[in-house]
């Protein structure tokens, strides 16, 4: 009904007494909705006929079609002349809810309508008997009456074809059309307004997000943003009109919402913490502007969580400061959830986590395997034998990218791949990119005796005669095999480490013996015995030092796949078995509780009991080793219990995507000047969010396509790229350095990190380098970058090959004579590459 008096356009200038439709009985609708404020009745017979108070048009079709003449811009529906901004938004947030309504009312007025009782089908059957349901018409009541279907519960009829429900003709949510369209099956169908669209239409939007982009500095990958996807879809969904949240709304009550959100993502993480256990994980980093930062974060099978951070540039970092952080996380989680500690491998961490575990006899501290092993990429990478086929590849991959049309040549050589595989760490990069170059080592070939190359002014070029030789050199092909095969099994096992599809934990030590085993395969020959003994005791004193732990070996006792093989090792056996024995009396400190698990265990050992089910041991190498306990110890449950916190740990403090660029993007002086509470809710929020989502791509894509040491965009400030880039993530005018990269995955003063520092880059060795620029009257006079090695016994004595030449920066990639396109034959060629003599099984399983 009305609630406020108007004038009939009737009754102006007519001399009669003012008109007060709420005492008009024309004005006696039965419809409770208060829009009825705008619009009367003018004829008692016509009740499909409304008359706009504020214009006097009048519309059919009742009530709705009046919401659209108030808000306009409805097909046929004209607008109304006299309507305001705010009634046009209260019109249009009615219409968006009479759409959004889950029962099928669709007519706001439920005059005139015909009830009829019919029998309950198989759809019907999930409606209560009280449920009403209107269908509309298509057009007036006097032409066509609106019937409203009562169902009555009745038992469904057989071999009734089930209709679709309800619900599913209500429009999705944003989130649900994104997902679906991103699915395997993609979307059912593409909507009528997308079909219409022109492209030219498509064409204009698109400029307005390219400007918005442009204009606020917004890197661009954030186009591929599934968030900026679903904020499209929710923006077409309102429709026109639509205005953006104001600066308060986006600082205060949203991001509140937000975190909220967040929180209930939280929850599903905490269930797990709770049956599963979890990891505590812990990194710290000075940003530019000298604050130190320490962030926490919680891992399980359920994934990665980012728990808060703390700035604790004003404390000094010692181990007990480390330590009381720690443990006041711990008792935030809850000490009977929290198995282990992952951090770096720093000094001061590492006197913490020993006070920590002091204080807390039951936790266990883990170095951060990738860490490790990536030390042991480094020291390999500083050998002599293969820091001279680093460098000189290196010298290749820069040359080739820093020239457009030579680039070009190159992707059309190798089928639209890059050379470059930008890494997670500096070694990764440099490992991975070995690997690239070798699997497309045919193609590079035929590019450097193609017309492409020949018909170049490069070809000219000191540095260009110098790659040319490179890439047709046997000796440089041999040299970069012999890289990989030191190098390619450790690549293997930081995959396993750092990706977070299962838990690393069970793995680990089973495929450190294996990686040795490999390393001494590809190296048979006495001319490298040398060269294997070399690398084998650069991987066993990094192993020895930081690495044995027993954790590893109980976790490997309990990993089903592996252990029965083992088993047949009475000595590996028992090394598993006493791992294990450690690790029980640790974790388990009743007596009784621990004599019923080491009993249980003798059955797990033996398959005698629950354990001898044909299924559980059929599917010992099926099933992952918490699928397999979580199956089939239901039986032995104190084992079970024990057995999943264990087998469902992770290895690794960079399994997952670190936050530090996140911080930087956020801690900055220039931008926000934000208390440090609202921070922590942007990165709390903007972190969790994010790896919600890579979950979610990683689940539509399947694990097989995710590479974790793998950047997911091109990096074109990269050492392997541009010879003069420094930094290495870019984002909203930031420079983040190695040494800061260095200094957030934990690199301690003594190892240098697992990146090792830029300012130290010549080859992928660890050798200072100092730049020499000789300028000459010729334009074009050659630059020579000159490495000067330290004292060490396993440098070259002879640098020949250490002058780096780039004299090439200013010259036009081809002269007169344009370059000769590749025909069918040239491709052909090119293909070649795909047959790869050195073959690496990427998979220990």
């Amino acid at each position: 009904m009305a609630t406020q008096d108007t004038v009939s356009p009737q009754s102006v200038g007519s001399g009669t007494a003012e008109y007060d439709p709420r005492t008009d009985p024309k004005r006696k609708a039965r419809s409770g909705d208060p829009r009825w404020k705008y619009g009367f009745w003018p004829e008692i017979g016509n009740r499909d006929l409304v008359e706009c108070i504020l214009c006097g048009t009048q519309v059919k079709s009742r009530i709705k079609r009046l919401k659209e003449h108030l808000v306009g811009g409805y097909g046929d529906a004209l607008k109304c002349e006299k309507t305001t901004t705010a009634i046009a938004a209260e019109m249009e947030a009615a219409l968006v809810q009479g759409r959004r309504r889950r029962a099928l009312n669709l007519d706001d007025d439920d005059d005139g309508v015909q009830v009829v009782e019919v029998q309950n089908n198989a759809n019907a059957a999930s409606q209560s008997s009280g449920t009403t349901v209107q269908h509309p018409s298509s057009g007036t009541t006097s032409k066509r009456k609106q019937s409203a279907l009562k169902f009555v519960n009745l038992p469904p009829r057989p071999k009734e074809k089930e209709k679709k429900s309800v619900i599913t003709m209500l429009r999705k949510k944003p989130e649900e059309v994104v997902e679906e369209r991103h699915s395997k099956n993609g979307p059912a169908q593409s909507s009528v307004e997308g079909r219409i669209r022109t492209k030219e239409e498509r064409d204009e939007v698109n400029m307005h997000v390219a400007n918005f982009f442009y204009e606020c500095r917004i890197p661009l990958n954030a186009i591929n943003s599934r968030s900026l996807e679903i904020m499209c879809e929710a923006i077409g969904q309102y429709g026109p009109g639509y205005r953006p949240p104001s600066y308060h709304e986006a600082r205060v009550p949203l991001l509140g919402k937000a975190v909220e959100q967040v929180n209930k993502i939280k929850e599903k993480h905490e269930a797990a913490w709770k049956q599963y256990g979890c990891t505590l994980m812990s990194d710290g980093w000075t940003d530019r502007r000298g604050r130190h930062l320490i962030n926490f974060l919680v891992n399980s099978p359920e994934g990665t969580f980012f728990l808060e951070s703390v700035d604790a540039s004003s404390e000094v970092h010692d181990a007990p400061m480390l330590a009381d952080l720690l443990q006041q996380r711990i008792d935030l989680i809850g000490r009977d959830k929290v198995v282990q500690v992952v951090t770096d491998n720093g000094a001061n961490y590492k006197a913490a986590c020993k006070l920590l575990m002091e204080r807390i006899p039951t936790l266990f501290w883990t170095p951060c395997a990738a860490h490790c092993l990536d030390l042991m990429l480094e020291d390999i990478g500083k050998m002599k034998e293969f820091s001279k086929p680093i460098a000189r590849a290196r010298q290749v991959t820069t040359f080739i990218y820093r020239h457009g049309r030579l680039l070009d040549a190159m992707r059309e050589k190798t089928g639209g791949r890059d050379l470059v595989r930008p890494g997670v760490t500096r070694f990764a990069t440099a490992f991975l990119t070995l690997r690239s170059l070798h699997t497309h080592k045919d193609a590079l070939k035929f590019l450097f005796v193609s017309d492409d190359w020949t018909k170049s002014k490069l070809a000219r070029t000191e540095a260009g005669k110098k790659v040319h030789d490179t890439i047709l050199s046997t000796e440089f092909w041999n040299s970069v095999e012999d890289c990989l095969r030191a190098s390619q099994p450790l690549i293997v096992l930081l995959r396993i480490v750092d990706g977070d599809e299962r838990p690393a934990m069970p793995e680990v030590q089973f495929c450190m013996e294996y990686a040795k085993k490999k390393i001494k395969e590809n190296f048979p020959t006495r001319g490298k015995a040398d060269l294997l003994k070399r690398i084998l005791a650069i991987i066993d004193k990094r192993w020895e030092d930081q690495m044995d732990q027993p954790l590893y070996g109980a976790a490997l006792y309990l990993n089903p796949n592996k252990y029965f093989d083992l088993k047949t090792d009475d000595v590996m056996a028992g090394k598993l078995r006493s791992a294990f024995t450690e690790v029980l009396s640790k974790m388990v400190p009743d007596q009784d509780l621990q004599n019923k698990i080491d009993d249980q265990a003798l059955e797990y050992e033996d398959l005698r009991g629950s354990f001898s089910n044909k299924i559980a041991i059929n599917n010992i190498k099926t099933k992952s080793p918490i699928e397999w306990w979580r199956s089939y110890g239901g039986k032995a449950i104190e084992l079970q219990r024990f057995a999943k916190r264990v087998v469902g740990l992770c290895a690794s403090a960079s399994g997952c995507e670190r936050c530090w660029s996140t911080f930087e993007s956020i801690h900055t002086k220039k931008r926000n000047r934000l208390e440090h509470k609202r921070l922590n809710d942007l990165v709390y929020v903007q972190y969790n969010r994010k790896m919600a989502v890579r979950f979610q791509k990683r689940h539509e894509k399947g694990a097989g396509s995710f590479d974790p040491l793998c950047l997911e965009d091109f990096d074109w400030n990269n050492e392997w790229v541009d010879v003069d880039a420094e930094p290495v993530h870019n984002g909203r005018g930031l420079e983040i350095t190695w040494d800061q990269v260095d200094e957030a995955v934990g690199a301690s003063q003594m190892y240098r990190g697992r990146n090792f520092p830029r300012a130290a880059r010549g080859d992928a060795t660890n050798i200072d380098r100092t730049y020499t620029r000789r300028r000459s009257a010729a334009a074009n006079a050659p630059i020579r970058r000159t490495y000067e090695p330290q004292e060490d016994e396993d440098m070259e004595d002879d640098n020949s090959d250490e002058e780096y030449l780039v004299d090439d920066v200013e010259v036009d990639d081809y002269g007169e004579i344009a370059p000769i396109v590749a025909d069918e034959s040239d491709q052909a060629a090119a293909g070649g590459g795909n047959s790869d003599p050195f073959v690496m099984e990427d998979d220990f399983y």
